[in-house]
C-alpha cells in the first residue's frame, strides 16, 4: 500500500490499543472494535469517512498480521454522512490562485490543474512517465494501484522542459558525489541494480536535500513533500 495509508493504519492501531488501556489486540475481540467504533462516533463526533478508515486499518490489523479471523461485529453505530456541496473555484478565481504561486509548487499546481492528477500522483512522477512527443502523462500505480494515461498540456511543455534541465543537473552532481539513487518500486533494484541512479528513474520533483528512508537506511534523494505544494496553495488562497 502507500506510504500514507501505512502511516494512517498505522495510526489508527495505535489509538485503538491506548483506547483499551493499552492491551495487545490479540487480547481484544470483536466487542472490542464496535466499542471503539461506537466511541469515534458518539464520543468524538467523526465523520464517516474517518470512522470507515479506522474499520479498514483494524480489519487490516486482525486479518494481515494477526491473522485473526474477526466474526461478525457490524451492528456499531455509524456515523452520519451529512450531505456536502463541493467548493469550486470559477474559472477566474483559479488563475487568481494560480498566478499568485511560484516556483516549483506553482508548476506543480498549474499541472494538477491542468491534468487532473491527485498531488500524490504528480510528486510521484519520474522521468520516463513524461512523453513531450505524444502530449502524454503515464500515471504508474495511481488510486488503487491501477496505470492509466492523462494529457501533458501543452501550455506547460516550455516550462516543464526548463525545471528537467533544473533536475538533470541535479542528479548529475548528486552522481559526481557519489549518490544520485532514488528508490524503487516493487523491489525492481533487484532485477536491475543499474535503475536506481539512471536517469530515466529519476523524479521529475526532486525533494530540495537529501533524506534517510527509516525503514531501510537508504540515503537518497526522494520526492517532493505534498506538505510543501500543500502550504504554498493554502498561502496564496
Amino acid at each position: 500500500m502507500a506510504r500514507s495509508t501505512e502511516s494512517i493504519y498505522w495510526g489508527w492501531i495505535r489509538r485503538f490499543v491506548r483506547h483499551h488501556d493499552m492491551a495487545h489486540p490479540e487480547d481484544l475481540d470483536e466487542e472490542a472494535i464496535r466499542e471503539y467504533l461506537n466511541s469515534l462516533a458518539t464520543d468524538r463526533n467523526v465523520a464517516a469517512s474517518t470512522q470507515n478508515q479506522a474499520l479498514n486499518a483494524l480489519v487490516f490489523l486482525y486479518k494481515h498480521v494477526l491473522d485473526t479471523p474477526l466474526e461478525d461485529f457490524s451492528a456499531f453505530i455509524r456515523a452520519r454522512k451529512p450531505r456536502r456541496l463541493p467548493v469550486v473555484l470559477s474559472p477566474r478565481e483559479a488563475q487568481c490562485l494560480l498566478n499568485l504561486m511560484e516556483g516549483v509548487p506553482g508548476l506543480i499546481a498549474r499541472l494538477l490543474y491542468g491534468t487532473g492528477l491527485r498531488l500524490g500522483e504528480a510528486l510521484n512522477l519520474r522521468i520516463k512517465d513524461l512523453d513531450f512527443e505524444y502530449g502524454l502523462i503515464h500515471v504508474c500505480a495511481g488510486k488503487g494501484e491501477k496505470d492509466r494515461k492523462t494529457m501533458l498540456p501543452e501550455r506547460l511543455n516550455p516550462y516543464l522542459r526548463r525545471h528537467i534541465i533544473t533536475v538533470k543537473r541535479l542528479h548529475e552532481a548528486d552522481l559526481l558525489d557519489g549518490a544520485g539513487q532514488v528508490p524503487l518500486p516493487y523491489a525492481f533494484d533487484h532485477k536491475s541494480p543499474s535503475a536506481a541512479t539512471e536517469w530515466g528513474w529519476q523524479w521529475v520533483f526532486p525533494s530540495s536535500h537529501m533524506s534517510t528512508n527509516p525503514e531501510t537506511g537508504l540515503i537518497a534523494r526522494y520526492a517532493l513533500s505534498p506538505s510543501t505544494v500543500q502550504k504554498a496553495v493554502k498561502v496564496a488562497a
